[in-house]
């Protein structure tokens, strides 16, 4: 996926926190598509945090103990300012043809 286009997702500090105060293991957060959770008897635990899709909240927003959070969203956008990232990113969706109609491949 092109969210870091040559910007290497170590580098960004962006993964779940689960406060144990407010986790009623609702488990909610064990349908994350990257597996970024791994279930334990005190609930889920983070165990691959450069797993998570970088801007992703999905599990925070779902949480019933409302336990997840995130690092500041700020921290990201200005990396990607001072990077580059978003020409790099539609560049690559062009070259990939997702972003002409119906997938067809754009004409130069």
């Amino acid at each position: 996926m092109a969210w870091l286009t040559g910007y290497p997702r170590a580098k960004i500090d962006w993964s779940p926190t689960i406060d144990r105060k407010k986790c009623v293991k609702c488990a909610i957060c064990m349908n994350c598509g990257r597996n970024v959770f791994a279930w334990t008897k005190e609930g889920a635990k983070v165990v691959r945090p450069n797993d998570c899709v970088v801007g992703c909240s999905t599990c925070a927003n779902l949480c019933l103990g409302e336990a997840i959070t995130f690092p500041n969203l700020h921290n990201v956008r200005e990396i990607y300012r001072k990077n580059g990232i978003w020409s790099k990113v539609k560049r690559q969706l062009k070259e990939e043809g997702k972003l002409t109609p119906s997938g067809k491949q754009e004409k130069d």
